[in-house]
């Protein structure tokens, strides 16, 4: 007696790529690539207003020549009320550049979208930038993640 698949035969499909074409399912397929930016002479307040008018909780520093130099969050802008508020400065003096993170860790657009998965979960961050030769060309959020998560459902998730 044999054993008998319930499998059935599979069909060649059509236009399906091979494996071995592309990284399936990468960073830059899923990166926003229009982004708010912040510059060095930037004020905190400045900063404060574009976070809540777009509802944004951070966003990457950038130089006149587009390259990433650092990154602001709400968090470093809450710091520096805290900070301006015990020692008595007043908030409008304070640059963005005095305030940002400056050592950045980016993930690369040709990253596999579940291994940047990984990487948030290490991390810990909501956000990566994503740099080309030297220019910021885009950003990761962890909700790009979950919106690529949701689209590929269904496919063979190896």
């Amino acid at each position: 007696m044999g054993i008998k698949s319930f499998q059935g035969s599979r069909r060649a499909q059509k236009n399906q790529k091979k494996s071995t074409d592309q990284t399936p399912f990468q960073v830059k397929d899923y990166m926003t690539t229009k982004l708010i930016t912040f510059k060095p002479e930037h004020t905190v307040e400045q900063v404060i207003d574009t976070l809540i008018k777009h509802r944004i909780s951070g966003g990457p520093v950038v130089n006149e020549k587009n390259e990433l130099i650092g990154i602001i969050s709400e968090g470093d802008c809450i710091k520096q009320i805290h900070d301006s508020r015990y020692y008595n400065m007043p908030l409008e003096n304070n640059s963005v550049e005095k305030n940002m993170i400056k050592n950045v860790e980016t993930i690369d657009g040709n990253m596999n979208i579940f291994d940047a998965a990984t990487k948030f979960l290490k991390a810990k961050r909501r956000r990566f930038p994503i740099v080309d030769g030297g220019k910021l060309v885009g950003q990761i959020s962890q909700k790009d993640i979950l919106k690529a998560a949701m689209q590929l459902r269904g496919h063979n998730w190896k």
